[in-house]
């Protein structure tokens, strides 16, 4: 029997926005595992003091944008067509990947040009993010929504996945592959999307609120560079959370955020629907998710550190092959994930979001109990097998809990509610890598630059060489070990290992002395990550299971029979009191 064209146009919209999801996501990480190659390829060394801003922009600027336009491209989806804005994304998302790989330049300009492409790109992302939820749930019907945003999701970590394995593949090849690969496919998805797609919203007509999307910009972006920055030395510390100019992006941001509250409860139209958060649904939901993301965002960063640093060097890897071999070692994070996804979200459908979300919090918490307790020289086996547990337990929240979201908005308010419940993931997700990273280096700094100056002595080099060393800044180490260098040469520098002898440099230069250095101040640092990530995603599971029994948000216009369809027996009341 042939099927209606509403069934088949559910099929058509998930799999155009799954491949600009995959698309995204994939572009997303292969810097990562391919940032050696570029910065080789545009002759700059980014562990150099003057050039580490621009590894932390190319790493960091894309989320920073995502994070800051998600709410306003949202809303004007509302007001303007979702499906507009989202074909546009595409579009202009294939844009800045042909313009960055056809970069020509050289030094700094080329890391400036990388940026600002790469704040491109993020801004055809904000357009795709914004409404790809949206119109999913426009297109499914309320008991296959799960299902739909489930299989969406799993587009987003298997890209993050496939990112990581094609940037060691690309980029030793030649870097400017890494984000040609992306073209091919931007292209057919930009003509399949304007083709295809049909806008299915309900259109809410209103004026833009441009004081309070110049307010919450200003904030954000303020209060994101200044975690950026707060990773970076200043003076003699070792981090720049003392800094007066961090202290005040940090401040500012928020004095500025507030100032945006007051504003969006008083315009006529606000961007930012605080009345919104009367829904307990849509308010636990978002709870969860932004405490989901913080103990998440910085995981993968310490993973890729850690396999890259430690173990793959004394498992026999060379430094320049660990950032593959860490990609392919991080599989069971994806497999999970893969497994449960479309799973928990289909499940959701039918008994709601609060027992598989919460349930999944709990399960990752108790993983990162788990690997916080793994020695650091580890055995695979054991290692595999918690992240594989960590990537089903935010298989199991992620999807029912982004449907219980969408599932608690009205029609009207999806592209505005999608782009608030991004806006707090993305967000999360910077402050995490800045809490990660703070964690670290706090652990590292306590007993790294003695373990280094020691170390460096007993084997021949200089005391005055040692110290200079040993007082380097903690993450220079860790930079030199997530971009794949070799770090005690690149720390030593040619100059100090010449006035060694050769079997002294070969063994401070080779795979197990840095390693074997580092793993004990790492792994203090490795337990206060996690311990932190642990305690957050138990809080996180709180805020699910106060989100109320399973809900549908029925149409005050609805006819009874629509209702009968949409709306589902409800435990706890709509509004919270």
């Amino acid at each position: 029997m042939a099927r209606s064209p509403d069934q088949r146009y559910k099929w058509i919209a998930l799999s155009n926005i799954t491949l600009g999801t995959l698309m995204v996501f994939i572009n997303q990480s292969i810097v990562l595992i391919a940032l050696p190659a570029i910065f080789r390829g545009i002759d700059l060394n980014p562990l150099t003091p003057s050039n580490t801003g621009y590894m932390l922009w190319i790493l960091m600027g894309f989320m920073v944008v995502l994070a800051v336009l998600l709410v306003t491209l949202g809303r004007v989806g509302d007001m303007f067509g979702r499906v507009k804005m989202y074909n546009l994304g595409f579009a202009v998302f294939t844009l800045f990947s042909v313009l960055l790989s056809v970069t020509w330049l050289h030094g700094p300009g080329a890391a400036v040009w990388l940026i600002a492409m790469r704040v491109g790109q993020g801004v055809g992302g904000a357009m795709l993010f914004a409404n790809s939820s949206a119109i999913i749930t426009d297109a499914f019907p309320p008991n296959q929504r799960g299902l739909g945003l489930g299989i969406n999701n799993v587009a987003a970590i298997a890209g993050a996945f496939i990112g990581l394995v094609l940037g060691g593949l690309l980029a030793p090849v030649q870097w400017h592959l890494v984000f040609l690969v992306s073209v091919p496919f931007g292209v057919f998805g930009t003509v399949w999307a304007y083709r295809k797609l049909e806008d299915r919203s309900v259109r809410t007509p209103a004026h833009v609120d441009w004081w309070g999307n110049a307010t919450f910009a200003a904030g954000l972006i303020l209060i994101l560079v200044g975690i950026t920055y707060g990773l970076l030395p200043y003076g003699h510390h070792t981090m720049g959370w003392t800094s007066p100019w961090v202290m005040t992006e940090i401040i500012g941001g928020i004095a500025l955020l507030a100032v945006f509250c007051a504003i969006e409860t008083r315009v006529a139209h606000p961007m930012f629907r605080l009345t919104l958060f009367r829904i307990r649904a849509f308010t636990a939901g978002n709870v969860a998710s932004g405490l989901a993301s913080l103990s998440r965002g910085g995981l993968m960063f310490m993973l890729i550190i850690w396999l890259q640093g430690i173990w793959l060097p004394l498992h026999g890897y060379s430094f320049s092959s660990t950032p593959l071999w860490a990609g392919i070692y991080m599989v069971p994070l994806t497999v999970g994930f893969l497994l449960a996804g479309p799973l928990s979200g289909h499940l959701a459908d039918r008994h709601g979001a609060r027992p598989f979300a919460t349930g999944g919090l709990l399960l990752v918490a108790l993983s990162f109990l788990l690997l916080q307790m793994l020695p650091v020289n580890f055995g695979y086996p054991v290692f595999a097998t918690l992240i594989f547990f960590n990537s089903v337990g935010m298989g199991l929240f992620i999807a029912p809990n982004q449907a219980g979201i969408m599932n608690s908005l009205p029609s009207t308010q999806r592209g505005a509610g999608a782009g608030m419940a991004a806006t707090f993931n993305s967000s999360a997700q910077v402050l995490s890598i800045g809490i990660f990273f703070t964690l670290m280096i706090l652990g590292l700094s306590a007993t790294l630059p003695s373990t280094l100056f020691h170390g460096l002595v007993a084997r021949g080099v200089s005391t005055s060489t040692a110290t200079r060393v040993s007082h380097l800044p903690p993450v220079g180490s860790l930079f030199a070990a997530f971009l794949g260098y070799n770090p005690m040469a690149t720390l030593l520098g040619p100059a100090a290992l010449h006035h060694l002898t050769a079997s002294q440099a070969s063994y401070i230069t080779g795979r197990s002395f840095f390693p074997h250095l580092i793993s004990a101040p790492f792994g203090k640092g490795l337990q206060k990550a996690f311990d932190f990530a642990a305690v957050v995603c138990m809080f996180g599971a709180v805020a699910s299971l106060l989100r109320g029994g399973k809900y549908h948000y029925t149409e005050p216009d609805a006819t009874p029979a629509e209702s009968s369809e949409q709306a589902v027996a409800e435990t706890e009341p709509l509004l919270l009191s």
